[in-house]
């Protein structure tokens, strides 16, 4: 499996049980990890690389990304990115194509990884995170 040949992706749902490695890698990327995915959540995996959780709103057409983790020594690889276009691809082809997030405005290579995916910034929330930092807000539309 490498990046240039597509990620093998497997999708968690509401319910699903949490592998152990997504929430080791949860609390790495964010200090504290979440549960297994909600009933309106889905989780996409690439195995013992990546993850991507998203809330999932099917009748507005919307989801949002919640959380997207690369594990740190594969980091730079194309895995984010990887997997960041099938979930948009997979959220299109489930009729959700109007796509949310919030990101650090610190997060510069986030920026630029949703930016090079067809991310535009809508908006800000002043003091979002608790430690004070704004986050820009995202939005994408379409498949």
């Amino acid at each position: 499996m490498s990046a240039e040949g597509g990620p093998c992706l497997v999708r968690l749902a509401g319910g699903d049980p949490l592998p152990a490695w997504v929430a080791r890698l949860d609390r790495t990327a964010f200090g504290a990890g979440w549960k297994a995915p909600a009933a309106h959540e889905a989780l996409w995996l690439i195995p013992e690389l990546a993850f991507a959780r998203w809330a999932c709103v099917p009748a507005a057409g919307e989801a949002e990304l919640l959380r997207i983790a690369v594990d740190p020594a594969h980091l730079g690889q194309g895995w984010g990115r990887s997997l960041l276009e099938a979930c948009q691809e997979a959220l299109a082809a489930e009729r959700m194509p109007s796509l949310f997030l919030e990101v650090r405005v610190s997060n510069a290579a986030a920026i630029r990884l949703y930016q090079a995916c067809g991310w535009k910034r809508c908006g800000l929330r002043s003091g979002y995170y608790p430690d004070g930092e704004d986050a820009a807000l995202f939005q994408r539309s379409g498949s």
